[in-house]
């Protein structure tokens, strides 16, 4: 691979610029900002590089697919997606959301590191292979998506209408990050997520404070809701919602023994003392990576402006997610939520859900997997530390394991690259290792079986 790896050096400037290129351009999907723009400069980067590519249409924002041809029958998809978070708050940003400045050596942008960066150092990885080898050693696929930040909410529809366009022998997933070390990360699977909004309402109006001696406040009783959910140990109060929790394996044992977690130094950066429940080494990446959760995201209700208004409430509403782990199920889930709140005496209490989203892993002994991690140790020269599975959620499920296709993460992104947060960046020297990379799992994939 060294004649390939000569070359992205070469040409480590045009790549860069090719970066620097789609972070300029706007792709707000929660704005509808910028995104046929994107959309079209994403499938002309396609065929520039010499492959076929078209814009699917759904009901939402279309899906770029991408198709170049290999050596071997096997075919290497990689998910991506071209839509950003909204940049705001303006004010922290150090430099232009949009203006991919460099200093220092980082490139920062929104959306450089979600999801911009590892769409382009896959696309260089595949351009790079072509220009030297003038073939890839296995087919690949590009599926790029519009709405990723929004809840990927018409990729079902997309995997059912074009479900002859999906197939593939393994997928690299959307993200991949740098530890505080150094070392890259490597992660087989998402949680799955259940994200609901509770409304609860009172009176058809706000009303004057003094009113609350004789009628009910929907804020307290939307409280009084949250409570039977939860408790102080952190357990998750709904009947039968542990019921499909996956037992551990012998191989989840083992990459959780393996797996780095650098608890003082992520302490550190968070302004924090402890971790929740005081809970260290192998409890604490336990919890992180195969339990599930149920996080209040947002409340509102009432004032919250600046000084006083002595008001009782209409209506309160609180924003949840369950993060799941195999083999729960986001459906079953939401309807055990409703039966909890009826049999709690909050029948009145409305449920809205937004995202449900499976569970996803693939195995350890797995192709891809090999391919994935032996590579790692030849680019970055040291051990990945193997993530069993993310702690966050993505659409896997239902574009890969759903249809066979076992997915694997890595990526460009590092532990401070503020992912939706001001001064999103990546690494320069990180991109280009990540071409690097991306080019040998092509080459190592085709060997693999």
């Amino acid at each position: 691979m060294q004649d390939v790896f000569s070359y992205i050096e070469q040409n480590r400037e045009t790549y860069i610029g090719w970066l620097q290129d789609i972070c300029k351009q706007p792709s707000v999907a929660a704005q509808n900002r910028g995104m046929k723009e994107t959309a079209d400069m994403v499938e002309r980067f396609v065929r520039e590089i010499g492959g076929e590519a078209e814009q699917l249409e759904t009901s939402g924002y279309p899906v770029v697919f991408g198709q170049f041809k290999g050596e071997s029958e096997r075919i290497l998809s990689f998910y991506n997606h071209y839509d950003v978070q909204p940049e705001d708050p303006l004010d922290l940003w150090h430099s232009p959301p949009f203006g991919a400045e460099i200093r220092d050596g980082y490139m920062y942008a929104r959306g450089v590191a979600d999801n911009k960066g590892n769409l382009m150092a896959r696309l260089a990885a595949v351009h790079a292979c072509l220009q030297v080898r003038g073939k890839l050693p296995v087919g690949v696929k590009f599926i790029v998506e519009g709405e990723e930040e929004i809840g990927s909410v018409h990729l079902e529809e997309f995997v059912e209408k074009y479900a002859d366009r999906v197939g593939a022998d393994g997928c690299v997933w959307e993200f991949g990050y740098k530890n505080a070390d150094g070392r890259p990360q490597i992660s087989l699977g998402v949680k799955g997520m259940c994200y609901v909004e509770l409304i609860c309402r009172g009176a058809n109006t706000d009303l004057h404070s003094a009113n609350a001696a004789i009628i009910e406040n929907p804020a307290w009783r939307l409280l009084w809701a949250l409570n039977t959910l939860k408790g102080p140990d952190e357990r998750i109060r709904i009947e039968g919602f542990y019921d499909k929790v996956a037992s551990l394996s012998d191989d989840d044992q083992l990459m959780l023994e393996q797996m780095i977690y650098n608890e003082e130094e992520t302490l550190e950066k968070l302004g924090l003392k402890s971790f929740l429940l005081d809970l260290k080494g192998i409890p604490l990446k336990e919890k992180l990576i195969f339990q599930p959760t149920c996080t209040v995201c947002g409340i509102v209700s009432g004032y919250i402006g600046q000084g006083s208004k002595t008001v009782l409430p209409a209506e309160a509403r609180v924003k949840l997610d369950f993060r799941l782990v195999p083999d729960q199920d986001p459906h079953e889930i939401l309807a055990l939520l409703r039966k909890h709140l009826d049999e709690h005496g909050f029948s009145d209490i409305e449920i809205q859900s937004f995202t449900l989203e499976h569970p996803a892993r693939t195995p350890l002994n797995n192709p891809l997997t090999r391919a994935v991690v032996n590579t790692s140790k030849q680019i970055y020269g040291m051990e990945p530390t193997i993530m069993p599975m993310s702690p966050g959620t993505g659409p896997m499920y239902i574009l890969c394991q759903h249809l066979g296709i076992p997915a694997v993460s890595v990526g460009v992104g590092h532990f401070a690259s503020n992912n939706h947060a001001p001064n999103e960046n990546i690494s320069i020297d990180d991109y280009i290792q990540g071409i690097k990379h991306i080019a040998a799992i092509l080459e190592e994939f085709a060997k693999e079986v």
